[in-house]
């Protein structure tokens, strides 16, 4: 017999892809680079508005994975999916002719919720074509074949008969970049690693989720305000850069050595150790070597490439000191989080 008022309870994660400045790599880039389309600029932080993102061609593609539960004493009785996936589309611009290639998206796919004791998880992948078709090299005739690679996440979301929620990113595509959003439509975390070669080589038909197959995610939290900013002001400002690709393993800052540069991750996962013991480990948006223009010019500790990196070299002299003080501040309390 049931005594209790049937309750519902809704979470939301979603996921925004989107193409960051200087992504592309050969060929590719003169599209990009000659403005016949265009690079997108970073989305929003917070107050994440999908549909009005969508309106200004602001991603590519984006998976909104809403689900509710229905608790009658203590139980759930019923569960399911709401949200879906949706996709954007390219403009493209040949002078006086400007055309916009609308996406193709594939049906989404739906995992079966899986119950457990006092919760219901949902999996959730979306996605499809990307705008433009474009010619990849195949071993069969035609022997090069017109047709656009696929993009997706694969989502999950946790409910569980108290009210509480988790998310994650456990699966998407190599390109693009994919950031992920909670249901109070902030960011709480970014895909760490784009592989565009990879992805253009091999995301068609079976090498997908519509096929037999997806791509585990590589994911990083989410960097600071400060680092947000900072990072904006010196890719956009006019002071000297470096940019540079790096192997995993590859060690970007070696401890007790001398250092007058930060580093900006535009790529990637580095790891930062002290005595060859991990501290921490940072994705795309993270500002790294700080303390060294703080401490005397000497590096207190390695930065290292986790996995193929692309980093920003600049002076730290570009970077107001007290920011640089918050910075490292925030740094220490991360490391000692993890020590």
């Amino acid at each position: 017999m049931t005594t209790g008022t049937p309750i519902r309870h809704e979470g939301l994660v979603t996921s925004l892809s989107w193409i960051p400045t200087e992504a592309i790599e050969g060929a590719q880039r003169l599209a990009f680079d000659s403005g016949i389309t265009h690079y997108d600029p970073p989305p929003p932080t917070e107050h994440m508005d999908v549909e009005k993102l969508r309106d200004e061609d602001r991603f590519r593609f984006a998976n909104e994975l809403r689900a509710f539960i229905t608790v009658e004493d203590g139980r759930v009785v019923d569960c399911g999916y709401v949200g879906g996936g949706l996709m954007g589309s390219t403009l493209v611009n040949l002078g006086a002719m400007k055309h916009r290639f609308q996406a193709v998206q594939l049906s989404d796919l739906q995992r079966e919720p899986e119950r457990g004791d006092g919760w219901v998880r949902f999996v959730q992948t979306c996605g499809g074509r990307t705008g433009v078709p474009a010619p990849r090299r195949v071993r069969r005739r035609p022997f090069v074949q017109w047709q656009a690679p696929l993009v997706w996440t694969t989502l999950e979301l946790t409910l569980h008969t108290d009210g509480r929620s988790e998310h994650a990113l456990i699966g998407a595509s190599r390109f693009p970049r994919h950031w992920v959003y909670g249901s109070d439509n902030r960011l709480s975390h970014k895909s760490g690693l784009t592989d565009f070669k990879d992805w253009y080589r091999k995301s068609f038909g079976k090498h997908s989720p519509w096929g037999d197959e997806d791509s585990e995610a590589l994911v990083s939290a989410v960097e600071s305000a400060l680092e947000t900013s900072l990072s904006a002001q010196l890719m956009q400002g006019g002071g000297k850069r470096r940019i540079e690709r790096f192997p995993a393993g590859t060690i970007l800052f070696k401890e007790g050595e001398p250092g007058a540069e930060v580093l900006l991750i535009l790529d990637g996962i580095v790891r930062v150790e002290r005595g060859g013991e991990r501290l921490a480990e940072y994705g795309p948006g993270a500002l790294l070597g700080e303390r060294a223009h703080l401490e005397g010019g000497i590096r207190t500790s390695s930065n290292v490439a986790v996995t193929p990196c692309r980093v920003a070299f600049f002076d730290a002299g570009l970077v107001d000191r007290s920011h640089l003080e918050e910075l490292s501040a925030g740094h220490r309390r991360e490391d000692s989080a993890r020590d």
